[in-house]
């Protein structure tokens, strides 16, 4: 706890005076994971933040991570990837549609957005990150999809990025290996695989 009250309140101080045009405004962040992303030995911080109000990009939430380093216990900005994934932003936004992030044992990063209360059309998304040769990379996306009209009309795949092994509904599937930083993925990248449908 002594460690998370630490992060957040360096994170506060960090943040307004990063980047000035990265600036993230305290009201703004929606998510948090602690988690040693680089395997040093020290806490580091994963955020998502929502975009100004008058930001009307189609994801309005942004991952940004920050990495302890040198001799000092201060943490660095190392990602900052804004609009990057879609979500309610607000305390009164729909219930179902909340995105999160949270620290895997491992040191990974999963970044989830979703839509669970609005329409036929259900989906689950799910981002990997890993911290390879000193950038954070996509390593795995997963999608499950559900029609709550046609139940068997569904379906669920998981492609690792890294590795391009693909699984859709429990069955191979082609896909290619790729090395792709947070900052440059686009979900496209992930739905030319999985596709719709079965």
């Amino acid at each position: 706890m002594k460690s998370l009250t630490y992060a957040a309140f360096t994170l506060l101080s960090v943040a307004t005076t990063a980047h000035a045009g990265d600036a993230i405004a305290p009201d703004r962040i929606i998510d948090a994971a602690i988690g040693d992303w680089n395997k040093d030995g020290k806490p580091d911080l994963a955020l998502l933040v929502a975009s100004a109000p008058d930001d009307q990009a189609d994801n309005p939430i942004g991952i940004y991570i920050y990495l302890r380093g040198g001799e000092h216990a201060l943490l660095n900005l190392a990602v900052s990837a804004p609009n990057k994934i879609w979500g309610s932003v607000g305390p009164d936004g729909m219930v179902g549609q909340e995105p999160s992030i949270a620290a895997l044992p491992n040191g990974s990063i999963t970044v989830t957005s979703q839509n669970d209360s609005v329409g036929r059309d259900r989906w689950e998304q799910t981002l990997t990150l890993a911290y390879r040769n000193n950038s954070f990379v996509v390593a795995g996306y997963t999608y499950v999809s559900r029609d709550t009209l046609e139940p068997d009309s569904g379906y669920n795949c998981d492609y690792n990025v890294l590795t391009g092994k693909a699984t859709k509904n429990g069955k191979d599937i082609k896909a290619d290996a790729k090395t792709v930083k947070i900052e440059d993925w686009q979900d496209d990248f992930g739905q030319k695989i999985c596709g719709d449908g079965q």
